[in-house]
This record gives C-alpha cells, structure tokens and sequence, in this order.
C-alpha cells in the first residue's frame, strides 16, 4: 500500500512512471487475485491494500491528464 509521504512523491513521478507503476500494481493485483482463487493466499487484506493502491495512482494519472488539458487550453 502506498503511504501518505509516498502519495505526494506520485504526483512528482512522469506520465509514463505512472503508468509503469500502475501496470506493475495491476499484474500484482492479478497474480494476488489468482492465489485467493486457488486457496494460496494467507494475507487476505493485501488484495484490498493493493486495489487501494492502484486507485492512488491512478487518481494521480487523472489529476495530471486535467492539469494538461487546463493548461494545454489556456
């Protein structure tokens, strides 16, 4: 999960540093999502943590698409 000091460093990060970042909670997610299935995972909260977590940086790849756009149209 990323933490509150981490958040604000994600909002530093380029478009393209996000969308790695995001792709690479997405594939963990998977692969967590996977072992819940197939009765492999004893950590159950870490599915909700890492959700949690891609929502973050996604909400940071949102908040930077509209500043372009603002600023883009400006």
């Amino acid at each position: 999960m990323i933490r509150k000091d981490e958040l604000s460093g994600l909002r530093d990060f380029t478009m393209d540093e996000l969308q790695k970042r995001a792709r690479e909670i997405k594939e963990e997610l998977f692969n967590l999502r996977f072992q819940l299935r197939t009765g492999h995972l004893s950590d159950f909260s870490r599915v909700r943590a890492i959700r949690r977590s891609y929502a973050q940086v996604q909400t940071v790849i949102s908040e930077k698409r509209l500043a372009e756009a603002k600023h883009g149209a400006a």
